[in-house]
Formats: structure tokens, sequence, C-alpha cells
């Protein structure tokens, strides 16, 4: 069973697809003893909806101007810990800081995974991931991720070429000592997996709707829906949270038919992503807020 990090992160906005690190070795490590078992019981996994009827033609979605009271967490650090089964599966991290360049002010976010306990006995991940995007606009400008799972070692670099509308990919893959370069039309403002998850709390959540934009992660640019459903308390080791509770889908990407996510956001004015939820075939990952470190 091939259950790649980096695929899920790939997919969606999902926390809980950045966070993932149960690996191959997630599957193993159920023939295990728990390294050490968590103290939280984490939100039961939502009832899975059936399928909606195929929509008929729509406006490309665009990207919209974040909500008045929305502040970006410039200088805070999102620590979570993950959980498949009983068993800790890993650690993850998202944060945020303002940077320049020649583009200008922009944010930098960097996201990491590792693999932690029986798990990281069995497959060591070690990935780490950097989003640059406009704070105004929340039009992504590039983005990179590191992969190292297992013996697979692979370095990716995306480019927004709004000019030339077009994503441009580089990709090195380490071991097999393979090069890609692709490039891949975007409309005039895109997401990517990380400025993502920020661009969803910067949005109303208004209970019932669901909520369009453009993402892209190298490839072709797909349509994330949104899908606000339901308020709800969610306890976790750093605290317990009123929530707004989101399911976000694409009708083609990697996720496709192979699963659903779930975010729980914090039903405030910072709407932190307090905890995540994938419900994949081999099983259900969850990841829930450890704490959030202020600088």
């Amino acid at each position: 069973m091939n259950l790649k990090f980096s695929k899920l992160v790939a997919a969606l906005v999902a926390l809980a697809a950045i966070a993932v690190t149960g690996g191959p070795g997630a599957a193993r490590a159920e023939q295990s003893r728990p390294a050490q078992p968590s103290k939280v019981t984490p939100t039961p996994t939502p009832p899975v909806a059936p399928a909606p009827a195929p929509p008929g033609p729509v406006a490309a979605p665009s990207i919209v101007k974040p909500r008045a009271e929305y502040s970006l967490p410039v200088g805070q650090t999102y620590v979570y810990a993950g959980m498949w089964r009983v068993f800790n599966s890993g650690t993850a991290t998202l944060s945020m800081e303002k940077t320049q360049d020649q583009a200008g002010a922009q944010v930098r976010v960097t996201g990491t995974a590792d693999a932690t306990g029986t798990t990281a006995l069995l497959y060591k991940v070690h990935n780490h991931y950097e989003s640059f995007f406009d704070p105004a606009t929340f039009c992504s400008h590039r983005a990179s991720r590191r992969i190292q799972e297992g013996f697979r070692r692979v370095d990716t670099s995306i480019a927004f070429d709004y000019a030339r509308g077009k994503a441009v990919l580089d990709q090195k893959n380490l071991k097999k000592k393979e090069s890609k370069h692709e490039e891949h039309s975007i409309p005039s403002c895109v997401t990517d997996v990380l400025s993502g998850i920020y661009y969803v709390a910067s949005l109303p959540l208004e209970a019932g709707k669901v909520y369009s934009f453009p993402l892209n992660d190298g490839g072709d640019t797909i349509t994330v829906n949104v899908h606000v459903e339901a308020r709800e308390q969610v306890k976790t080791p750093a605290g317990t949270f009123p929530a707004i509770r989101v399911q976000p889908e694409a009708a083609s990407g990697l996720l496709k038919d192979k699963g659903k996510v779930w975010i729980w956001y914090s039903d405030d004015a910072a709407r932190i992503p307090v905890q995540a939820r994938a419900h994949m075939y081999w099983g259900t990952l969850t990841f829930t807020l450890l704490r959030v470190d202020r600088k």
C-alpha cells in the first residue's frame, strides 16, 4: 500500500493533506504497539454524504478579497500532532512571516511534516514546503517542496508567471536522477496548497454555503469547492474551540474519488485551523492543534 504524503499535499487545500506523515509505514504500524497513545479524543468523523449530481456550466471561480476583520497570522506557528487509528503518526507545523523581494511585499508560509514514533521507525518522513503570495490579493508568486519519504527524494519548485499566464514547474528526483520541466496555463490569480489554507480562513464561511476558488500545484489548475457543513465544539491539546467544519473537494486532482478531507476552523476572527481529518480507503488520519507559537 503506497500512501505517499506528497500525493495528499498536492491535491487540495486541506490541512490534513499537508500534515499527513503516515506514509507506507502507517499500514505496517498496525501490527505494532503504539509508541504513545494520544490523550485527546478527536471529533467523530462526519458522515460522507452521497455525491451530488453534476452541476451545469458555471463561471470560472476567482480569488475574492478577505473579510475586513481577518488578519493574516504573521509571526505565528501552528503545531499539530497526527494520529492514525490509535497510533501517533507524526507532527506538522504551519508558520507565516512577512518578506520582500523584487516583486514587493509578500508573505512566506512554511509547512513541515515529520513521521514520529512507530511510524518513523518503519518509514522515515521529513517534508518541507514553502509558499510566497501577495497578502493583498492572495495570488501565489511561487511555491516549493522538498520531499524525503523513505528512500524517495524529490525537490520541486513552481513559479507563477502571470504575465505569460503560466505555472512553471521544475522537478528533480534525486534518487532516480531524473528531471522534469512543465508549463501549464493559469488564470490571472491562483492559490497554492499552502496559501489556500489561509485563503479559506479569510472567507465568510457561512453555514450551508459553498465557496470556490482556483488552486495550482504545478499542473493543471483545479477548482476547489469548500462546503461549509456545520458548527461544533472541537477538543484539542491546545484547548476546546467553537469551530466551523468545512469539507474541501475538487472535480479533478489526486484526491478525486480517493477519500474525503475535513478542516475545522476556529469560529472567531482568527479562524485558526484547529483540526483536520483525511478519511481515505486505507483509514483515517486526524491532526489536532497542539499549540500556537508566537514571535
